[in-house]
């Protein structure tokens, strides 16, 4: 993952409002959108809705720049009967060279299917839902 015919879950122009002390484009923000776009793909798989209850490890290898094109691809990892485990690899497009893919950061999330007070519930057998 990813490979060229593939297409990220969701992209994201990132803008001066994002930024932190150093310039760089907050490592919260980032965190924000993993979390957005592997919800994503967890609510494609059959989950109705999420709540995080986990997520591995992030390292920042990059940098991410104002003006950058940031892509988050989504792979499934497992369905259980109440859990969706989502990997989420981020690249950046560098603002002055769009063919330039930057390995930013990647995660496993893991996210519960809850009722509408917060209770597991069991997932549906995934509808192959795009969003």
């Amino acid at each position: 993952m990813p490979q060229d015919h593939l297409q990220p879950k969701s992209r994201v122009l990132m803008m001066p409002r994002d930024t932190n002390a150093a310039g760089t484009i907050f490592g919260g923000v980032i965190l924000s959108y993993i979390d957005q776009a592997g919800a994503e793909e967890a609510i494609c798989n059959g989950a109705r809705r999420v709540v995080t209850v986990a997520m591995n490890q992030v390292v920042f290898q990059e940098p991410v720049y104002v003006g950058d094109l940031v892509s988050f691809y989504t792979e499934l990892i497992s369905v259980g009967r109440t859990s969706v485990t989502v990997k989420v690899l981020v690249k950046s497009a560098r603002r002055f060279n769009r063919d330039d893919l930057v390995d930013v950061t990647k995660a496993e999330i893991t996210y519960v299917n809850v009722d509408e007070d917060g209770r597991p519930i069991p997932i549906d057998q995934p509808r192959g839902v795009e969003v």
